[in-house]
């Protein structure tokens, strides 16, 4: 691990990934590595057929995790995002073509850029941060 990099957690919202995202989670903590964020990956989708939101890996994985590490570090992990299921991202993936460059106002694309911009506006902290000081 790079000294002083920052660690962000990807989960689904199966509770079999998230009891896995936990663990890695926990694990950065241990080696001093400040866990920044939780995002939920494969979140719920809109049927195009009946409007009706799907919930196709169950749902709550992203939270759960966000507020387990929460507890286990004493501060805010936040969920950041979750980012819809959606054929456009899959295509993308598999062509090489990011989905914020293939279909920008895609959903799936939205709430990436919700992502980027909550991991840029944070504020820094020294919460936390070991300074180095030796007596």
């Amino acid at each position: 691990m790079i000294p002083t990099s920052e660690i962000l957690v990807v989960t689904t919202p199966q509770v079999a990934a998230a009891e896995v995202a936990e663990r890695a989670g926990r694990i950065a903590h241990q080696i001093h590595q400040q866990v920044v964020g939780v995002v939920e990956n494969m979140s719920e989708y809109t049927d195009p057929a009946t409007g009706v939101l799907v919930s196709l890996f169950g749902n709550g994985g992203g939270e759960e995790t966000a507020k387990r590490l929460s507890q286990l570090v004493g501060s805010d992990v936040p969920l950041l995002g979750k980012i819809p299921f959606s054929i456009d991202l899959r295509e993308g993936g598999d062509a090489g073509v990011p989905v914020v460059i293939s279909d920008p106002e895609s959903a799936s694309a939205l709430v990436l850029y919700e992502i980027a911009e909550k991991l840029i506006k944070r504020s820094k902290s020294l919460l936390g941060v070991r300074l180095g000081i030796v007596q």
